[in-house]
């Protein structure tokens, strides 16, 4: 991959970042070289920030890394698209991107997925999932079988609200089985879109 930093005065190049996963356009940052090579080494996306006049790992302060999957360069050599998985929110508002707003209602599971990630990397004495984790995959497993039993017992009552937390508390508990799995949600979206293609 050959990029053309002279080409810009100031030897910076646009890096548009984009979700692995999703496909959604996550930010936009700028790259010098030095930028570049530190971004492929260590696997974490890199920026050279001009305000702060230095390079900037996205993620340096708040731990919501940018993890490296690919990355491309445009048919001038002078723009990259660069595919991560976010470790955490992207903008610095809290939301997954800087084009839209915090917890939309169609990527919130995906969000959650993130939080997921990052819970799971704390001390279990402060984190649910963390302590779920650590008890290995059968407790998860038996977990989501319990939380479904509580929602089929639910569902025969009349009460919207625990009906509602019970299978809340199973789609949670869902998504840290397929966590620890190895799995994300696109990946069950993927089987569902082919079954309804065919």
């Amino acid at each position: 991959m050959k990029v053309d930093f002279a080409k810009f005065s100031d030897g910076l190049v646009p890096a548009i970042i984009q979700d692995n996963m999703t496909n959604k356009v996550l930010m936009l940052g700028f790259m010098n070289e030095e930028a570049l090579k530190k971004t492929e080494e260590t696997g974490k996306v890199t920026f050279f920030s001009r305000s702060k006049n230095r390079l900037w790992t996205k993620g340096e302060e708040s731990g919501h890394f940018l993890e490296l999957k690919s990355m491309a360069v445009d048919c001038d050599n002078d723009t990259l698209l660069i595919k991560a998985h976010p470790h955490g929110p992207t903008c610095h508002t809290g939301a997954d991107t800087c084009w839209s707003e915090r917890n939309h209602s169609d990527d919130f599971l995906f969000y959650l997925e993130d939080i997921i990630d990052l819970r799971k990397q704390a001390s279990p004495d402060a984190s649910y999932v963390a302590k779920l984790f650590s008890r290995g995959l059968n407790k998860i497993a038996q977990k989501v079988g319990e939380e479904a039993v509580e929602l089929v017992i639910e569902s025969m009552d009349n009460n919207d609200s625990l009906f509602l937390n019970e299978a809340a508390d199973l789609l949670f508990h869902y998504l840290l089985l397929l966590n620890a799995k190895g799995f994300r949600l696109q990946d069950v979206l993927e089987v569902l879109k082919d079954r309804h293609s065919k």
